[in-house]
């Protein structure tokens, strides 16, 4: 029987042997954390500290202010300093960031009661993922909460874990597999029993031999490992899905609508972490590699930590660097800066070196077809191309533009080098921007 796997797709050098083998360690406490308002998907936490407060390690200093939403937490015992605006790696401008300095080691305010997540409700799952701010960890940041509470007419039977980790270069969910395997089993219960459902299925890429024999050896009743052709991006939603179960996400629909929810093997963790042990999500597992540091790690640092701390923890910048991304290379976000706060979101701290990143000058459309190959969801990308280029953006939308999910495959497969992905995520801002303007 061959691996699961999905249509299309591209197999980038992995990258992971630099970090793969070096253990999780812990960063220390930070002097001061960055923490944004905007640390998931949604509508921006409201600030419920100001500035001259006193706060404990896990005290809620910002509240969900809408349905998607998410709170958030003191990631340090200190005082705030400051609300004031940073520049953000995911929206690409200043947004507000408490800004907390570390005045003692760790005083914590935990979440109570703190228990088996057999002796917690239904209801009371989810209410404390959601009075944890826990979100999607593996980079979507979608309040998980959220995703626990399915319309009634969404009929869930199967719970999707993602442990394909098939970004280049990173190894955080990796490391977790091998050493929280039990706590995250633990936390995929929990979300098991918040949904209502009897099975739950763990996609691992088969790059991942010993992640694979770890969690089987842990999973137990009612949980299935599957092993997944390595290939990238085996780990985006509709292609898990498809992959693991054959089932076809509709293009505008969501996971639920086929009667799946996926959650990330982070995410799984932190449940296990919120309801056993009562922590809020103040922390996360984070890979910093790349050619262009000098000691790749795998390090659980405090949200708002800075970039440029967990830099020097991997024994500093090499001369030659062209580039940080926040992320892994094929879906990163390149930063101007390192002086970033890590958030929620940030799996990975990815340093690229000149000789790695190399120069790339396009060239016109070939129309080779490569793009349409490599393209997971169906599209044609070398044709959105050319509607997005001359403005037709009405056009673009009709041939699956919002389909797109900006994986990079086709930019990275394309001999004209042309950057597609980025023409792409500029012509959907127009378009929303051009029809909420229509609208108001």
């Amino acid at each position: 029987m061959g691996l699961l796997s999905f249509k299309g797709g591209v197999h980038p050098p992995e990258k992971k042997t630099l970090s793969e083998d070096v253990p999780l360690s812990r960063a220390p406490l930070p002097g001061k954390v960055f923490v944004f308002l905007a640390n998931h998907a949604g509508v921006p936490a409201k600030p419920i500290v100001q500035p001259g407060d006193d706060v404990k390690t896990g005290q809620k200093i910002a509240e969900a202010a809408g349905f998607i939403s998410a709170n958030l937490h003191s990631p340090v015992t200190g005082k705030v300093v400051e609300i004031s605006k940073m520049y953000h790696p995911v929206l690409g401008k200043p947004q507000d960031a408490i800004v907390i300095e570390k005045t003692s080691d760790d005083d914590w305010e935990l979440l109570e009661p703190a228990k088996s997540y057999e002796e917690f409700s239904r209801d009371e799952i989810i209410e404390r993922i959601k009075e944890a701010g826990i979100v999607g960890l593996g980079g979507a940041t979608f309040p998980t909460h959220v995703k626990l509470n399915p319309p009634k007419d969404k009929k869930i039977d199967v719970l999707i874990i993602n442990g394909a980790e098939c970004e280049p270069y990173l190894t955080v969910d990796y490391r977790l597999m091998l050493e929280m395997s039990e706590k995250i089993i633990r936390g995929i219960r929990a979300l098991m029993k918040a949904l209502g459902v009897e099975k739950a299925i763990i996609g691992i890429e088969d790059n991942k031999p010993k992640a694979i024999r770890r969690m089987k050896e842990a999973a137990g009743d009612g949980i299935e490992v599957r092993v997944l052709k390595t290939k990238y991006p085996q780990g985006a939603e509709k292609q898990l899905i498809y992959a693991l179960t054959k089932r076809i996400v509709p293009s505008g629909g969501l996971p639920m609508d086929v009667g799946v929810v996926v959650q990330n093997v982070g995410t799984a963790f932190a449940v296990y972490e919120a309801i056993e042990l009562g922590k809020p999500l103040i922390e996360r597992a984070v890979t910093v590699t790349g050619e262009g540091v000098k000691k790749p790690i795998n390090i659980v640092a405090r949200i708002g930590t800075l970039a440029s701390e967990l830099i020097e923890l991997a024994g500093g910048m090499e001369a030659n660097v062209d580039r940080v991304v926040f992320g892994g290379p094929m879906m990163g976000i390149a930063v101007p800066k390192i002086d970033i706060p890590v958030m929620k979101g940030t799996s990975g701290i990815t340093v690229m070196t000149k000789e790695v990143v190399g120069e790339r000058e396009s060239f016109p459309c070939i129309r080779c077809g490569g793009c349409v190959k490599a393209c997971p969801m169906y599209l044609q990308p070398f044709q959105l191309y050319l509607y997005t280029s001359n403005r037709l953006y009405d056009r673009a939308v009709d041939e699956g533009l919002m389909d797109c999910m900006e994986c990079g495959s086709c930019s990275y497969v394309c001999p004209a080098n042309i950057d597609l992905v980025k023409s792409f995520k500029l012509a959907k801002k127009v378009y929303r921007a051009l029809k909420g303007g229509a609208k108001k």
